[in-house]
């Protein structure tokens, strides 16, 4: 009977430390349930930033052939004609392939122009967190400024041939510096700031508080000072410091997800974190400092 007994409470003490067992294995698993759900969430959210990367890269990277292979072309071309043009001798149908190669330069080059801007817009979307596509943009600009110059010493080799190279030539730089020149706009931008009363004396502001040249209502007036205003490059420059008072406010509209400001007693510091989504309504900031 005694042995029996004991062999009773032996079974019980098994089958409580069982239950435990299993109380803290459901706990455990439980616990890495929620870890993993946890885990399987940041993956996802990984994965999606990785997969618009790799979209973004892998669109520029075939832009950047394409650009390349026009390189190629155009330097093929310039070859080619400054062959061909050494001959005194040179037949009528001779200038014309000649000149046709020329104009085949400057469409060459205007695609160049279009697609760099294409790159450009695409990294300025990706906040400039694609460091591998700022680098090719940079090697771009290095190897189109370079063709320049040996198109310019074509320009010059030729310009004692005949006039009609030279016009040609003329035209291309045309359409090169009307390139840059609307690159430059686009990433042209302009700010402002200090008290009401120094902006409304410099015509910045119209009386009712509001921003000239921002809403159907108003008007930009024929007396503002553009000297007042600082022109930035938002390509480049995503930080900007303000002083002057405690307290600032922003009266051109930019979205609050774009920027964090910050205060230290009279002075401001605006960083851009997303310039698209800042610079999407207006190209110009005006802010109030009281």
């Amino acid at each position: 009977m005694k042995r029996l007994s004991l062999i009773c409470v032996s079974i019980l003490v098994v089958m409580s430390m069982s239950a435990c067992k299993d109380s803290t294995t459901e706990s455990t698993i439980g616990l890495n349930a929620e870890e993993l759900a946890k885990l399987q969430s940041e993956n996802r959210v990984l994965k999606g930033e990785l997969a618009e990367k790799d979209s973004v890269l892998n669109e520029s990277i075939l832009l950047f052939n394409e650009i390349e292979e026009n390189l190629s072309m155009i330097n093929l071309k310039e070859d080619e004609i400054r062959l061909k043009s050494k001959n005194v001798e040179l037949a009528e149908d001779g200038k014309q392939w000649i000149l046709q190669e020329i104009q085949n330069i400057n469409y060459l080059r205007e695609a160049n122009a279009k697609k760099v801007a294409s790159l450009n817009k695409q990294l300025k979307n990706s906040n400039g967190k694609i460091a591998e596509l700022d680098k090719l943009i940079t090697n771009l600009r290095g190897k189109i400024e370079t063709q320049d110059e040996e198109i310019e010493m074509l320009r010059t080799e030729l310009s004692d041939l005949d006039r009609e190279y030279v016009e040609l030539l003329e035209a291309y730089q045309e359409q090169s510096t009307l390139a840059a020149e609307t690159l430059i706009e686009l990433n042209t931008a302009y700010y402002a700031y200090g008290t009401y009363q120094e902006l409304a004396e410099n015509g910045v502001l119209v009386k009712e508080g509001g921003f000239i040249g921002l809403g159907k209502k108003m008007e930009l007036s024929d007396e503002v000072n553009m000297e007042y205003f600082t022109k930035i490059d938002i390509s480049r420059v995503t930080t900007i410091e303000m002083d002057g008072g405690k307290k600032i406010k922003f009266i051109s509209d930019h979205p609050s997800s774009s920027y964090q400001l910050e205060s230290n007693d009279t002075k401001h510091k605006l960083t851009i974190i997303d310039p698209a989504k800042f610079w999407k309504v207006s190209k110009v900031l005006v802010a109030t400092i009281d």
